[in-house]
């Protein structure tokens, strides 16, 4: 590690001016950016943290039954107190182990959107919004690609809005030694329609795949899958998988979610 201030403000205008230092990074949870810190692939002069702001903390239901969490609420908290969506309470109690759990935030998770993330793919699956300290950014807007978002340089997710669906599922292929996803899908099933959300396959980050949406519009069954075929294309190729083989795996996982739904 190298030498660097830290300043906690209490407020969102606070941090939101104490960003626009430009040697100054936001810090949430941390457990992104100390490790890249470590490596020496960052090296801000200033780190801005945000987890001293009680508005951007807890959860609690908005507008149509939907679920409102701040931007500072811990994992952990996600899983215990985001009851009124079992989906994403369940998620949430699965990332990572459990001092990520008590350390990471949602907010932190979608800033970085990472290719392997859980909670880009509850959001996009999910149709959530993501409110900034300037704006509110749809999901399908919201992601841009591979640690790519829609954020402007000092922008602050304050609080993520996630309608309640009729019924969702995530399933996780767990790559064992980081916890992320090899490869992960979220379904989940609206009154207007499903949403399918892949997580840790493609080389772009996570994305909709929509013939199984529309598969499953036409009949919310697992039957309905079989005979999709998830392209090849783009996909991740590592040691830990081939493109064909994570492929492969979407439609496993997104059967295996229609069915638990």
């Amino acid at each position: 590690m190298y030498a660097f201030d830290i300043e906690r403000p209490s407020s969102v205008s606070e941090a939101v001016e104490a960003l626009k230092n430009e040697e100054a990074q936001a810090l949430s949870g941390g457990q992104t950016l100390i490790p890249t810190l470590k490596q020496r692939l960052a090296a801000p002069e200033k780190l801005i943290s945000l987890t001293g702001i009680s508005d951007m903390k807890g959860i609690c239901e908005g507008a149509g039954g939907s679920v409102c969490i701040g931007g500072a609420t811990t994992h952990g908290e996600v899983a215990e107190g985001a009851s009124a969506y079992p989906a994403l309470a369940e998620l949430a109690s699965h990332i990572g182990d459990p001092a990520v759990r008590n350390r990471g935030t949602i907010g932190g998770s979608l800033a970085n959107n990472d290719p392997s993330a859980c909670y880009p793919a509850a959001a996009l699956g999910s149709g959530a919004l993501i409110v900034t300290n300037t704006r509110e950014i749809a999901a399908d807007d919201y992601f841009e690609g591979m640690f790519s978002t829609a954020l402007d340089e000092g922008e602050i997710i304050t609080e993520v809005r996630f309608p309640v669906p009729e019924c969702a599922n995530y399933q996780k292929f767990v790559q064992p030694a980081s916890r992320f996803a090899l490869v992960a899908v979220f379904v989940a099933k609206y009154a207007d329609g499903v949403r399918v959300a892949v997580t840790g396959a493609s080389e772009d980050g996570v994305f909709r795949w929509t013939d199984a949406e529309q598969a499953l519009n036409a009949d919310f069954s697992v039957d309905a899958l079989e005979n999709l075929k998830c392209s090849e294309e783009g996909m991740i190729e590592d040691m830990h998988g081939s493109a064909a083989y994570r492929a492969h795996l979407v439609k496993v996982m997104t059967k295996r979610s229609v069915g638990a739904c």
